[in-house]
């Protein structure tokens, strides 16, 4: 049996948009081919009529359904499994991956887990602060003497490398991975071992936690997971901390 995408289980989630006409582009792509959830990141409002205008009637309950968040990390804090776009390369970026590659793992992830699919802003795109927060990252092919592309045709491209997207693997079980709150927790109590052990430059620390992240972004971790490897940084930071103090060993 061919194994499709969950689409129910997919969101785009556009990060400071400029433009109220690309929100309702978006919502239109995004519709015509079966992805019904939006979010909007951003600080300001947006002109309704414009949304609606671009979104078409048909698309109107997708603009009615849209949730707004102010902060970025809030809005992806409940999904598993996050891909972002960018056009812009380079090793602090990390590797990309094809829409059609980024496809076919949503496949299996999307069975059971929440997926986002994370744009950035017309002009600039994603910031690699913004990035930190996502599994893989995807460039869309283009030509070299024009690259520019508007957000709603690369919401279309992913949308529709989804929706077509199959393959002829078994069914076969997926776990559940950790959600984006989970993880950011995580790598909070990483960063501060590895701070308080004197591993990261105090100047820099994200340089090396953009490799841990990237590290851990593809070993997909489960919850369960995520709970040891805290309660191990715990332990070790409550080993560190009484070590200073110079505590005696116990009898034995």
């Amino acid at each position: 049996m061919n194994l499709k995408a969950t689409l129910e289980h997919i969101a785009v989630v556009l990060n400071h948009p400029k433009y109220a006409g690309n929100i309702g582009s978006a919502a239109r792509c995004a519709k015509n081919m079966g992805i019904e959830r939006l979010i909007v990141v951003s600080d300001r409002e947006y002109r309704q009529e414009e949304i609606r205008q671009m979104s078409t009637h048909l698309a109107a309950d997708v603009v009615d359904s849209i949730v707004y968040f102010r902060d970025l990390g809030e809005a992806l804090s409940g999904f598993n499994y996050i891909v972002g776009t960018t056009a812009r390369l380079g090793l602090a970026r990390g590797p990309v991956v094809s829409p059609r590659e980024m496809a076919e793992q949503v496949i299996e992830i999307s069975r059971d887990n929440e997926v986002a699919l994370l744009f950035g802003p017309e002009d600039t795109g994603l910031t690699n602060d913004d990035l930190r927060y996502c599994h893989t990252v995807v460039s869309i092919p283009t030509s070299e003497r024009f690259r520019s592309l508007n957000l709603s045709h690369a919401v279309m491209i992913l949308c529709y490398e989804i929706s077509v997207a199959e393959t002829g693997i078994p069914v076969r079980f997926t776990p559940k991975m950790a959600s984006s709150r989970e993880l950011e927790g995580m790598y909070g109590h990483i960063g501060a071992l590895l701070q308080k052990i004197g591993f990261l430059n105090p100047e820099n620390p994200e340089y090396w936690m953009m490799h841990i992240r990237r590290l851990f972004s593809r070993i997909r971790l489960q919850a369960k997971e995520v709970r040891i490897i805290r309660g191990i940084c715990r332990q070790l930071c409550w080993y560190l901390h009484h070590k200073t103090l110079d505590i005696p060993d116990r009898e034995p």
